[in-house]
């Protein structure tokens, strides 16, 4: 098990657009800029995922992101989003380029969740690619129903493919974190740490969910890695954020990597590498 950090610990950093709305930071982190701060924290893992895409670079700045990746001995992983078979098969290729072991995905087929009963085909359409390229496929929980997940995987029924477990995303379905773990656990591959607060509204009607330094809001971290441990995971742990918006993106880019320079050490007490 190792610990890591992601492109969406620095959303803010990095920048991104929602429909009409954006926010671009003046000079936007970059894959090495991520890399290099994996590097300063003492960490051995990254996670890059589809905001901010691997296959956005040539052919050389890839090979020098792996040279510097395995000169600082951290390990890359990727991810993306979809499951056209086109496209998961080119970004198993670069996953084998990076060394990625895994390969995570939001199960969608032009931006929307398919029909459930078309996802176990889609999987066995690469499943020999991803065999012969040493890449286990690990589809995200969030807007499918863990139960759902958990019967598109059995259909499958392949180990070449898992489940990236994110602590929050479900809540869209909407299912608590407890529920969804203890039903995806024997399947999860890889784990994206993202605390969070549920808090009343101000006039009583409804709630807030918002992020949080890791530790310091409601997720039971021993109780979490103790269900997928003894569930018989085999994971790394990658930290995901969702820092509030602030009053500037200068503002809110302190804000995230503070918070990531505060979680590290309270994920470390639960994983050593």
């Amino acid at each position: 098990m190792k610990l890591g950090i992601g492109t969406y610990c620095y959303m803010w950093s990095i920048g991104f657009r929602f429909g009409d709305r954006e926010a671009r930071p003046p000079r936007p982190m970059g894959a090495f800029d991520l890399l290099r701060r994996a590097h300063e924290l003492g960490l051995h893992l990254v996670q890059y995922g589809p905001n901010l895409p691997l296959d956005a670079l040539s052919e050389a700045e890839l090979k020098r992101l792996v040279a510097q990746a395995l000169a600082w001995d951290i390990e890359l992983e990727l991810g993306t989003r979809g499951l056209e078979t086109e496209h998961l098969a080119r970004q198993i290729a670069l996953a084998q380029l990076l060394g990625s072991k895994i390969l995570r995905t939001i199960p969608e087929v032009g931006g929307q969740p398919p029909p459930l009963s078309d996802i176990p085909g889609y999987l066995k359409a690469i499943q020999p690619l991803a065999e012969r390229a040493g890449v286990r496929v690990g589809i995200e929980n969030g807007r499918i129903a863990a139960l759902d997940l958990k019967w598109a995987l059995d259909t499958a029924g392949a180990s070449t493919f898992g489940i990236i477990l994110d602590m929050a995303n479900s809540f869209a379905v909407p299912e608590g974190w407890r529920y969804v773990t203890e039903i995806l656990a024997p399947y999860t591959i890889c784990l994206h740490h993202k605390e969070f607060t549920v808090k009343r509204a101000w006039h009583m009607m409804g709630f807030i969910i918002e992020g949080q330094p890791a530790g310091q809001g409601l997720v039971d971290t021993p109780w979490l890695l103790a269900t997928l441990d003894k569930a018989g995971a085999n994971y790394n742990v990658i930290l995901e954020l969702w820092p509030p918006e602030q009053a500037s993106i200068d503002e809110n880019i302190a804000l995230e990597d503070r918070w990531v320079v505060e979680s590290i050490p309270y994920l470390r007490q639960f994983v050593k590498d």
